[in-house]
């Protein structure tokens, strides 16, 4: 008669996704209210989706990040594309993405997300990276590359690039606009006074100064920023930053409800009801904003693809207006109109 011994290996423990939160006190995570719930992913096309994304061996912030979208936008072939690897170099109190120390860079990623950008049939997509602090321009060329890339696999998609900080890492924002995607976003998350504790590896204004510089450099593209709230934010601080980003003349705002990923992550203060969202649309577009999107589930990438339609009807609009009523032009409204948008055929 023979017996089976079970054995342990200590040495293959799975690595922590979060080991700088290991040994902090737990945050219970609270029930979320009607409005913030969805349905499990079930239609076919989700999975078409998820298949495409293994077999091109890519990674997505959709999955790395929880994003309670993915089941909606993947049924529509919508996956936002998260390039550098899985592992980030910050440690945000709120993100859900792997910390580390991330492997090198691979050098035929951009042909594999071009690849997949074509395949999905895309008419527009949105590129976002983890920090890359290891490299020397943090990144910076590596989308470009991938930008290039899309522009020879799929001619008629529009890009939209959500970038790092690129925090003491001169010339960054210089190369992506040399690049010229159609939509530069970077998220400033979290109002000043939070970030401390939300975004210690960040600074507020270098993340504002960014998106003042691709203005500077290149206004005929579109800059777009997103805030979470539920964090423990006032009113007036949003409306602060609101201010902050108008200086800036970022065209598009994003505001969504801050879900904690886990007990490790920074706890939710409240959930923001549905009017306040409404009431946080209103007070934005009443700032400047050519788009506002602000609902408990908006994300960065959240219907990009329709916004970033509106968003350029939008401004086609006001520079007919103000050209029938020859009103002088802001540095963003005088630069050329961005190439049309051409539909790109699925090939799933």
């Amino acid at each position: 008669m023979s017996t089976t011994r079970l054995v342990i290996d200590h040495r293959t423990q799975v690595p922590l996704r979060h080991p700088e939160k290991a040994h902090r006190p737990d945050n219970p995570i609270q029930r979320k209210p009607a409005w913030i719930r969805v349905k499990a992913p079930t239609h076919p096309i989700y999975h078409q989706t998820k298949a495409l994304i293994r077999d091109n061996r890519l990674v997505t912030v959709c999955e790395e990040a929880a994003c309670p979208n993915i089941g909606e936008c993947w049924s529509q072939r919508h996956a936002t594309m998260m390039i550098m690897g899985d592992t980030c170099t910050r440690a945000c109190g709120f993100c859900n993405v792997r910390t580390g120390q991330p492997l090198p860079l691979v050098a035929d990623e951009p042909a594999r997300v071009a690849d997949a950008v074509a395949k999905l049939g895309l008419r527009h997509v949105v590129i976002t990276s983890v920090d890359r602090d290891d490299l020397p321009d943090g990144g910076a060329a590596h989308f470009a590359a991938v930008i290039g890339a899309i522009r020879q696999a799929a001619v008629g998609t529009t890009i939209e690039v959500l970038t790092p900080d690129f925090l003491r890492k001169p010339g960054g924002a210089e190369i992506i606009a040399a690049a010229r995607p159609d939509v530069f976003n970077h998220n400033l998350e979290t109002v000043p006074r939070l970030y401390p504790s939300v975004r210690p590896g960040a600074r507020y204004y270098q993340s504002l100064r960014l998106l003042d510089r691709m203005k500077q450099i290149d206004a005929s593209i579109f800059t777009k920023s997103g805030l979470m709230v539920g964090l423990g934010e006032a009113k007036a601080e949003i409306m602060q930053v609101m201010d902050d980003l108008r200086i800036a003349e970022v065209d598009f705002l994003t505001i969504g409800q801050y879900l904690q990923p886990s007990v490790k992550h920074a706890a939710v203060d409240r959930f923001v009801t549905p009017d306040d969202f409404a009431d946080y649309a209103s007070i934005a577009r009443a700032k400047g904003f050519l788009l506002v999107s602000a609902t408990p589930l908006t994300r960065s990438s959240y219907h990009a693809d329709a916004d970033f339609a509106s968003l350029r009807a939008v401004r086609e609009e006001k520079l007919r207006a103000a050209r029938e009523a020859k009103v002088p032009t802001t540095r963003e409204q005088s630069a050329p109109i961005p190439r049309d948008e051409q539909p790109a055929q699925s090939a799933i």
